[in-house]
């Protein structure tokens, strides 16, 4: 980093930084564009305010583990004595400070997140951390280890099988997730025993049971909470305390099941219901969302890594010893993920499939960033489950930059009025 950069950083203000500015742009936009947002949803939005336009730090006494996928056990990490901070990034500031470097046909998103490693992100929680989490998932986040390690980070590789079907996958897996826990007491300073592997399992497992109350409630119809509010609530969970976080949903569940009784909906009685998936919407990178919801369409489910897939499986565990337990997350971590890097994902378009049915949507929105190519390559044949049972699929390819939202309100604001024509259609 030259001179300059070091100055302005120390200089600047973290409230006028470009990511500060950035962050309260879209914050803004979530709070201020709609109406009668849940009480309870002030809790996420005072949190953003505090961590990304405040720079306020949250975890100033405990160490911070960077964690740069899903794939990471969350379970083992508490259970060290860390905390486990994922450093997946929507910032379009920090996109443009790794395209400097990175390829031009890149994701987004590992572009942002490198721009913001490259130590001249001002976000408080980058300076704590040192250590940072891989699993060698897609082939963008597997090269980019050795780049954030010339940065001077030290970078853990954790191997993430190929396939998840096979006994040998399971097993390649298991071995993995062994070692990382072992390696643990080298980042953290703590083994993990019996004692703080129960105790971080049940950590988790709370704000897992809270999440999956949410995810029931949003069945609803009418909907009762907008997408964009239930992406807010998700992504905290990268970098929240995970008890205040747990407890900040259940209050939210509590109001919601309290709208349902007073018939308070989030949209319009007859908004078209859509489901999300594909590439992750990540704070502040929320602008398809957003757009959704502005353009009169509802989320009211999302198959994505920043959302239902990162909280809805519980660990089941056998015996509580040590062994067990480990196994056990290994198994959780692996059997039940739709990641589109495995190279066959039947499961995937089953659970969009099924999640499609129990929410009752109207048609399909599927991201895909720019330069990611396993979601790209992988859109075809679920457009093509999904048309055999006559869901609609809108794809959008794009990237963090806020040059293309003309273009996006048109195509959304299109797709949602031929999902009402066909609604109207059917009565």
């Amino acid at each position: 980093m030259d001179n300059e950069l070091q100055i302005e950083k120390k200089s600047v203000p973290f409230n006028r930084t470009h990511q500060a500015i950035e962050a309260e742009r879209m914050l803004r936009r979530i709070k201020d564009d709609f109406q009668d947002n849940p009480a309870a949803m002030d809790y996420f939005y005072d949190l953003y305010e505090q961590v990304y336009c405040k720079g306020e730090s949250l975890h100033a006494d405990q160490k911070v583990v960077g964690t740069m996928c899903v794939q990471v056990p969350d379970e083992l990490i508490y259970a060290a004595g860390g905390v486990p901070v994922r450093l997946c990034n929507g910032f379009y500031t920090d996109d443009q400070v790794g395209a400097e470097f990175m390829p031009a046909k890149s994701c987004s998103l590992v572009k942002a997140t490198l721009g913001m490693l490259d130590k001249r992100s001002t976000l408080p929680f980058v300076d704590k951390v040192e250590n940072i989490i891989l699993p060698a998932t897609c082939d963008q986040k597997r090269k980019a280890g050795s780049m954030i390690s010339e940065m001077g980070y030290d970078v853990y590789d954790m191997e993430v099988p190929p396939v998840k079907e096979s006994e040998e996958a399971r097993l390649y897996w298991r071995r993995s997730v062994h070692n990382f826990a072992v390696s643990l007491k080298g980042i953290t300073g703590k083994k993990i025993t019996k004692a703080s592997l129960k105790e971080a399992l049940a950590k988790v497992a709370a704000a897992q049971k809270a999440y999956r109350k949410l995810h029931t409630l949003r069945k609803a119809a009418p909907s009762i909470l907008l997408g964009k509010d239930a992406f807010m609530v998700t992504n905290a969970y990268f970098f929240d305390k995970i008890e205040n976080w747990t407890e900040a949903v259940n209050r939210l569940n509590a109001e919601l099941e309290q709208r349902i009784e007073e018939k308070i909906t989030a949209a319009q009685r007859r908004a078209p219901r859509l489901l999300f998936t594909g590439s992750p919407a990540i704070f502040p990178n929320l602008k398809l969302p957003v757009l959704i919801e502005e353009s009169g369409g509802v989320i009211v489910a999302d198959e994505t890594c920043s959302s239902n897939r990162m909280l809805y499986d519980m660990v089941a565990v056998d015996e509580h010893n040590t062994e067990n337990m480990v196994a056990s997350i290994a198994d959780n971590y692996l059997k039940p993920c739709t990641c589109p890097i495995f190279t066959k994902n039947e499961d995937r378009k089953r659970k969009l499939l099924n999640m499609a049915k129990e929410f009752a949507v109207d048609g399909v929105v599927y991201q895909a960033f720019s330069g990611c190519q396993v979601y790209q390559m992988e859109h075809s044949s679920v457009a093509k489950a999904l048309k055999a049972e006559g869901i609609p699929m809108l794809f959008v390819e794009s990237d963090y930059s806020p040059d293309d939202m003309g273009q996006l309100s048109t195509r959304i604001e299109a797709f949602i009025e031929s999902l009402k024509a066909k609604r109207r259609r059917k009565r």
